[in-house]
């Protein structure tokens, strides 16, 4: 099958957050499965270009409507990790790609959506029919509406469309200008039934015309569907979503166990597994003399996250306090984009920096993030929300316990060690429901007082994690199934 993944991000060359992570992992577990998977995306100016081999050029003066006139374009060819990747070189006065950033700037929506209509052109001019093009959130919803809008007619005849929804907290509502760029007739599409924002009569919302027009819209999750379609947690498309129940669906993300694996990890000071457990020892004494720990019979306890309010900045705060006083060690690695959140955790640093229980790395390091998934012992993940969430089941995979609020993917992966119904065999940590402090306490209560007074359990608690399948190979096949189910 010939699949089209079209995307702002793709790891390890264009990566803000879990959507790089999702597109890489997808894009090769289906290569490895023999369909042909080529990926699109903008030639950022900060692409990781090293990660990058034999970029060459493979079509040039691909001229790319732009309101009442065209936009000449370029496309490169390179390959990433064996992943056949195009990328649209634009030669705008705009300047669309050339910002020294993915995402942040004030003309996004126009960025994105000339993104979109430059790969659809470029699809049709080099006689390019994929059977499924899958796009991702809202700087790529405007590809199914411009394929049925307009590249049906002009020969996409056959190619079907995939939408996922990675995190409904950004919508992509927009001035209908942008829609007047790429060529699409706001009198025609700026309807309640078709891209008009329940929230702005005056906005089109770049998701919902995802939602709408796409032939399969997932999620990242099972139980983040749930929650999208039933709760406010779908932002104001709620009501959509129940509306096209019948081509919606959750599918667990998974992590790529060729990055992500402590039986092979060469960040790590001696590789360990499920069966080989006590060597983890040297990555947590190792951990522990890199950022200035006391060596004591202690947990470690640890926070690996972006700090915003979605991640539960408040609880984390306290759970600093809270781990001290409860006789752990505690380790957050984390940035906060927020300047009033960025300062809190400043003044927390500086009030501990002389603790030898504690350490804040207030920023982001892929070598230490390997290391801490290492040495750590237990990891919190105190989420308002979380479609999928890639930390705890990395977490699991190198023997660490999760605490995790009940929501989205925490809920799909990680099972009470008292109070879920699965087997003992395949309960693997703490979960707690209350977005309070109470509630999180108790739930770090349980798991620090395991750690001192159970040894064996919590042991087998780690084991139990670490070998639970959370690799692509099963939503791998579940994609393919939603393909073939588009095909048909």
């Amino acid at each position: 099958m010939y699949i089209a993944m079209v995307s702002a991000e793709c790891a390890p060359i264009a990566k803000a957050g879990g959507l790089g992570d999702f597109v890489q992992g997808l894009a090769r577990e289906l290569s490895l499965r023999g369909n042909q998977v080529e990926v699109f995306l903008p030639k950022y100016d900060c692409l990781r270009f090293e990660c990058i081999q034999g970029m060459t050029q493979v079509y040039r003066d691909l001229w790319v409507p732009y309101y009442d006139q065209s936009v000449r374009c370029d496309v490169e060819y390179g390959e990433v990790d064996a992943l056949k990747c195009y990328f649209i070189v634009e030669h705008a006065r705009e300047n669309f790609f050339g910002r020294g950033k993915i995402y942040g700037e004030p003309d996004d929506p126009h960025r994105f959506a000339f993104f979109c209509r430059a790969v659809l052109e470029f699809m049709l001019k080099s006689d390019r029919h994929p059977d499924v093009i899958h796009c991702h959130d809202w700087q790529t919803g405007l590809v199914p509406v411009l394929l049925y809008e307009v590249c049906q007619g002009l020969g996409l005849t056959h190619t079907r469309a995939c939408y996922t929804l990675h995190n409904m907290g950004h919508q992509g509502v927009v001035d209908e200008s942008v829609l007047r760029q790429v060529g699409l007739k706001p009198d025609r599409l700026m309807t309640m039934e078709r891209l008009l924002d329940p929230g702005n009569p005056q906005a089109a919302n770049l998701i919902k015309g995802g939602i709408v027009f796409a032939n399969f819209v997932t999620t990242v999750s099972p139980r983040y569907a749930w929650e999208i379609e039933h709760t406010d947690q779908g932002m104001g498309l709620q009501g959509l979503l129940q509306q096209y129940d019948r081509k919606f669906g959750g599918v667990l993300n998974g992590i790529d166990y060729t990055v992500w694996n402590p039986e092979s990890d060469t960040h790590l000071p001696a590789t360990y597994g499920p069966d080989t457990l006590p060597q983890k020892a040297l990555s947590k004494k190792a951990l522990r003399e890199r950022l200035g720990l006391e060596d004591a019979a202690k947990p470690i306890l640890a926070v690996v996250s972006r700090l915003d309010r979605q991640k539960g900045v408040d609880l984390i705060r306290r759970a600093i306090y809270f781990a001290l006083e409860s006789g752990c060690q505690f380790v957050l690695l984390g940035s906060a984009p927020e300047p009033a959140v960025n300062d809190q955790f400043w003044r927390i640093k500086r009030e501990l920096e002389s603790s030898p229980d504690c350490h804040l790395e207030l920023g982001y390091d892929e070598e230490l993030a390997h290391l801490i998934y290492g040495g750590a012992d237990m990891i919190l993940i105190p989420s308002v929300y979380e479609p999928c969430g890639l930390t705890q089941m990395i977490a699991m995979k190198y023997g660490m316990v999760p605490i995790v609020r009940r929501v989205g993917g925490l809920a799909d992966t990680v099972f009470d060690a008292n109070y879920s119904d699965k087997p003992f065999e395949e309960r693997n940590g703490y979960v707690f429901d209350e977005l309070t402090e109470a509630a999180m306490e108790a739930a770090m209560g349980r798991a620090i007082g395991l750690w001192f007074r159970f040894p064996e359990y919590f042991s087998q608690l780690r084991v139990n994690g670490m070998r639970a399948d959370n690799s692509w190979n099963k939503p791998g096949q579940q994609y393919l199934d939603i393909y073939h189910h588009l095909r048909g």
